[in-house]
């Protein structure tokens, strides 16, 4: 049997500029620029924090990230089962957020500028309400 190769899906080209995308709130209260979407297979976002600001602790009910920071300077907690850890972020770290990891972050407060981290949503965030789910994390929160 001769099997023909199967043709690569093409997808149009997507663009998105930060400054241009729309503000949004996430669950645990970041400001969330969404920009671009592959349908199926994820999603890219940059988040905001204030200088000072804290999240809610929240997990995530499907969807899994990585993250990078590319301004500020801050701290995430994540705890997955009995593994916990809080680790500092600055531009260039990296970091995942594993499928029902519960997770807080918060900017450090005397900074000159925000929190910033670009984030990819594997698969897309299904702007659900059920989605992300509250937990119990180590900071009270300051956003709403």
């Amino acid at each position: 049997m001769n099997e023909q190769p199967v043709p690569p899906v093409h997808r149009p080209f997507e663009s998105a500029g930060t400054a241009d995308a729309p503000v949004v709130t996430a669950p645990d209260g970041a400001a969330v620029r969404p920009l671009l979407v592959l349908d199926g297979l994820g999603s890219l976002a940059v988040f905001e924090l204030a200088p000072g600001q804290v999240t809610h602790a929240v997990s995530h009910a499907t969807v899994q990230e990585l993250w990078q920071v590319t301004a500020g300077s801050g701290e995430l907690w994540r705890r997955q089962d009995c593994r916990e850890e809080t680790l500092r972020l600055a531009p260039g770290t990296a970091a995942s957020i594993p499928l029902g990891t519960a997770f807080q972050f918060r900017a450090d407060p005397d900074t000159d500028g925000p929190l910033r981290i670009t984030a990819v949503t594997m698969p897309p965030w299904p702007g659900t309400d059920t989605e992300a789910r509250p937990e119990q994390g180590p900071w009270r929160a300051t956003v709403r």
